[in-house]
């Protein structure tokens, strides 16, 4: 069976102090993408997970042996992936891979495929806790499970959906990838970034009342922001001359999103996205629709 894995980008990332277990303490928006991998998923004689082009750790390896340690029986599984989300980019794309496979425990669709039966048959009683599988895989993985606009604190553990917002669109400039998220947040403590805890509730709120009645990003965007863009900028200064190049081609609201080095421009429609990505040149460039996922 084939699966989707959608991007997230992050609206806002606001920083808060820094916890004992070493995370920061988080205020966000997480929108999905129309921008997925492609997971294809088959039966074999051992679990095996390919990414072919991508080297080091897998998420969704390791979100498939956290299945089977929690006691999940399904058969050996071949699990390929086709990334489409550049990597190391601040899109969530190991962490959309790891909650697409950690889906599976609970997907009628597959649990009919393996045992034969009724997708409305009941689940065995071996199903996992999938939040609490994703919360030890990684702080953007407990978003990724159900995919679609939410309101995120702790440092990702605490989600709270919000209703989808009205049709708009993304051109995305990805900047080649490869920024590490321990370096930008390093920098950001070396810096001393970050705000109080009231602070961050304080936002919470106004996200929450700005957002929760399904209006376009686009009609809160002074809210928007990204805490960690100074100490990501400071790492990669070529996210401040990406910022330019949307704004000069029209973005009412540009943004760095997670921890870099993407930046987003966000557009009332696809086709002005698009032209703004004809403006800019850049090969990189990725337009795609946003906020909802199927």
């Amino acid at each position: 069976m084939r699966l989707q894995a959608p991007a997230k980008i992050n609206l806002c990332l606001f920083l808060g102090p820094r916890r004992d277990d070493g995370l920061h303490e988080l205020c966000s928006l997480f929108e999905p993408l129309a921008l997925a991998d492609g997971i294809e998923v088959s039966e074999t004689e051992r679990d095996e997970v390919l990414c072919p082009g991508v080297e080091g750790e897998n998420l969704a390896a390791r979100a498939l042996a956290a299945l089977r340690e929690a006691g999940w029986e399904a058969p050996p599984l071949r699990i390929e992936i086709e990334k489409r989300i550049p990597v190391a980019a601040g899109l969530g794309g190991g962490s959309a891979d790891a909650a697409a496979v950690l889906r599976l425990a609970t997907s009628g669709a597959f649990h009919a495929q393996w045992t034969g039966n009724s997708p409305s048959d009941p689940w065995p009683d071996s199903t996992p806790d999938l939040p609490a599988l994703a919360a030890r895989l990684g702080a953007d993985v407990p978003s990724q499970l159900a995919p679609a606009l939410a309101l995120v604190r702790g440092a990702g553990e605490r989600i709270e959906r919000l209703p989808d917002p009205e049709p708009h669109a993304v051109l995305l400039l990805p900047g080649g990838g490869g920024l590490s998220t321990a370096e930008v947040f390093a920098e950001a403590d070396r810096l001393g970034l970050g705000r109080s805890e009231a602070e961050l509730d304080r936002l919470a709120a106004d996200l929450r009342e700005a957002a929760g009645g399904g209006a376009s990003p686009l009609a809160y965007a002074e809210l928007l922001a990204n805490d960690l863009e100074p100490a990501a900028r400071t790492l990669r200064p070529q996210i401040g001359e990406a910022l330019d190049a949307l704004r000069v081609a029209g973005a009412p609201l540009a943004f760095m999103s997670g921890s870099g080095p993407t930046v987003v421009g966000v557009f009332r429609s696809l086709a002005r996205s698009k032209s703004a990505a004809a403006e800019i040149g850049r090969e990189d460039a990725i337009v795609c629709a946003a906020g909802r996922f199927p």
